[in-house]
């Protein structure tokens, strides 16, 4: 989408970011962030949902143009946010140099509690990559990966997020990924159960992204604090190469039956974004169709821009889902 046209749809989105809680717009000077955030008084009704922002939208700021990632609330908030959704390896640059010493895992904690009370935000949950297989067929491997999460139960509880999101990868043979994803969440679950923090998963690639699958662990682990976080995107079963994320995708779940599916057990929800038309739409998914999906699902908790493309830049993108949700959301 070009600049001018997508500046243009911004304008049209109008008071509903206000009435999540948004910004000030009286100020009588603002920085550039918030001049790209604001928006016109168009709009009179509010979404059924509140807007909170998936940090990895900005991962190509933080890993390519070195933004720290401490200034997360700040920015969030300045383009019309309320809650905050960490991804924890955009942290592990500091937290990997003292091997996620419990010294290091509370500098984390502190700052990031700290920006958030500065600029009047929610933590939301925290999406971990990066620290073990928890769907692993071995024994002793998923195990492990059920420990090295319990650093991030504890840091999520301390920020008073509900949730932290895994993944479950694991091998590709549907009877053995379905018994050590049981066992794996049940393991994490039950720790993360006194600390009132819900372990949730995201179809994230491999059999994950098999909607009935995934609401299938669910049923079988059956408890209150283990759920799902849909994304509208994300439904790529087998890649070319075997990986979970990267290739060509050969075979794709139907990503409105797949979030309809996992609804029922869905903690939070992700608005997966990539490109964007003339009119701001979404080119691969209809955000209407999802969107009334997730609220005859009932829900009404937070949903995370999380956007994903490259024909716009983060910024950009991330105003442009935001916009889209509001229209759609209504």
């Amino acid at each position: 989408m070009k600049r001018r046209k997508f500046v243009a749809n911004t304008a049209k989105v109008g008071l509903a970011i206000t009435a999540l809680g948004g910004y000030a717009c009286k100020q009588a000077k603002k920085e550039p962030e918030q001049e790209t955030a604001e928006i016109s008084e168009e709009a009179s009704m509010s979404p059924f949902f509140k807007l909170s922002l998936a940090q990895w939208s900005m991962h190509k700021m933080i890993w390519d143009d070195g933004v720290d990632p401490y200034t997360f609330a700040e920015k969030a908030k300045a383009w019309g946010f309320t809650g905050l959704e960490y991804v924890s390896g955009l942290y592990y640059k500091e937290l990997e140099k003292d091997n996620f010493s419990a010294e290091a895992m509370k500098a984390f904690v502190d700052k990031s509690n700290a920006e958030a009370k500065k600029h009047g935000m929610e933590n939301v949950l925290i999406m971990i990559d990066g620290q073990g297989d928890l769907a692993a067929e071995d024994d002793k491997e998923r195990k492990e990966a059920v420990e090295n999460h319990h650093k991030w139960v504890e840091a999520a509880a301390a920020m008073g997020c509900h949730s932290i999101r895994v993944n479950l990868n694991g091998v590709q043979e549907a009877d053995a990924w379905t018994k050590a994803s049981v066992d794996g969440l049940t393991q994490l679950a039950t720790y993360a159960k006194d600390k009132n923090i819900n372990i949730i998963v995201e179809n994230h690639g491999g059999l994950s992204s098999n909607g009935a699958m995934l609401a299938g662990i669910m049923k079988e682990v059956g408890m209150d604090n283990c759920g799902t976080l849909p994304d509208f995107g994300n439904f790529c079963i087998k890649r070319e190469d075997g990986s979970y994320y990267e290739s060509k995708c050969l075979e794709e779940y139907d990503k409105y039956q797949g979030v309809k599916e996992l609804m029922p057990y869905a903690k939070a929800v992700s608005a997966k974004s990539y490109d964007f038309d003339a009119e701001g739409n979404e080119t691969g998914i209809d955000y209407t169709k999802m969107l009334k999906i997730v609220k005859e699902a009932g829900y009404t908790g937070y949903i995370g821009v999380e956007y994903e493309g490259s024909n716009l830049g983060e910024e950009e993108g991330i105003l442009a889902t935001r916009d889209l949700l509001i229209k759609a959301g209504k």
